[in-house]
C-alpha cells in the first residue's frame, strides 16, 4: 500500500470531520519499513503531510509532480490561526511541564482567543492502560477542538492512531519537535535556511549527536529504498486531504 501524501494547500483542508494529521519524512519512512505498527498509523492517517525535502524530491522523481513541503510547524500555525479566529480550543499532550508552560505563555500573547489545555505524560517508552486512560480522560474533560501530540516519532503517531476514536476532538495532530520550537526551548532554523531547503542541515549542525543518524544515516537508506525498485510506486498524491 502506498503512502497517500497531501499535495494541496492547508487552507483547502476541511476540519468539520474528524481527522488524524501526521507527517512523513525520510526518517519516518525508513522507520516505518521496520515497524509495521508505525507504518500502519501513517498509512491510516486522514492527512499525511510531506515534512521533508527528501519526500518532496521522491514524489517528483516517481510521479513527475512538484509538491510543497509542509512541516509540522506549518500545520501547527495554520490551526492556531484558525482556532484564534473562532475562539476555539486546543490541547497539548506531550513534553515536560516547563515546556508546556512556555507554550501556554506564548499562546496567551500571540493567540489570546484560544483556550488551552495541557498534559505532560510519563517519560517512558510505553504507557500502561491506566496511564492511557488518564491521558484520554484529561483530554476529553477539556473537550478541545484540536489535540496536538508531541512525543517524537514513532511513539506519537502510534498513540494518536490508537486513541483517535476515543478522543473527543475533531482534529488530532502529531507534530513532535514543534512543541520545543514553539516553546523556544529549541530554536528552529530561520526562514532564510528554510527557504533554501537547508533546514535539515542547520538542525544537524546545531544538534549533531541527536540528528546525525536521522540525516546522515537514514538519508542514504531512504535513497536506497526509493532506487532499489525504480518501477515500484511508494507514494500517491492526495490533493483534497479527504481520502477517507
Amino acid at each position: 500500500m502506498d503512502y497517500s501524501v497531501y499535495s494541496g494547500d492547508l487552507f483547502n483542508l476541511n476540519f468539520s470531520k474528524k481527522k488524524l494529521i501526521t507527517t512523513i519524512n525520510q526518517y519516518s519512512y525508513c522507520i516505518g519499513e521496520k515497524d509495521p505498527e508505525f507504518k500502519n498509523a501513517l498509512l491510516q492517517s486522514d492527512v499525511l503531510l510531506p515534512d521533508g525535502m527528501a519526500i518532496v524530491s521522491a514524489i517528483q522523481h516517481q510521479k513527475g509532480k512538484k509538491i510543497k513541503k509542509i512541516s509540522g510547524a506549518d500545520i501547527h500555525l495554520h490551526l492556531l490561526n484558525h482556532l484564534n479566529e473562532k475562539y476555539g480550543s486546543c490541547f497539548y499532550m506531550g513534553s515536560s511541564e516547563s515546556t508546556l508552560l512556555k507554550i501556554k505563555e506564548r499562546l496567551a500573547t500571540e493567540f489570546p482567543n484560544i483556550s488551552v489545555g495541557t498534559y505532560s505524560p510519563p517519560f517512558k517508552t510505553f504507557f500502561t492502560n491506566n496511564e492511557n486512560k488518564i491521558i484520554v480522560d484529561a483530554i476529553n474533560d477539556f473537550s478541545p477542538d484540536v489535540v496536538f501530540v508531541g512525543m517524537t516519532a514513532p511513539k506519537q503517531e502510534k498513540w494518536a492512531f490508537e486513541h483517535k476514536t476515543q478522543l473527543n476532538a475533531k482534529t488530532i495532530c502529531a507534530i513532535g519537535a514543534v512543541f520545543d520550537f514553539y516553546a523556544r526551548t529549541v530554536k528552529r532554523p530561520s526562514s532564510f535556511w528554510i527557504n533554501l531547503k537547508l533546514e535539515w542541515f542547520i538542525r544537524l549542525v546545531k544538534e549533531p549527536k541527536r540528528m546525525w543518524k536521522r540525516y546522515l544515516y537514514y538519508g542514504p537508506v531512504f535513497i536506497g529504498y526509493i532506487l532499489q525498485n525504480k518501477k515500484k510506486s511508494y507514494f500517491e498524491i492526495d490533493q483534497m486531504g479527504a481520502r477517507k
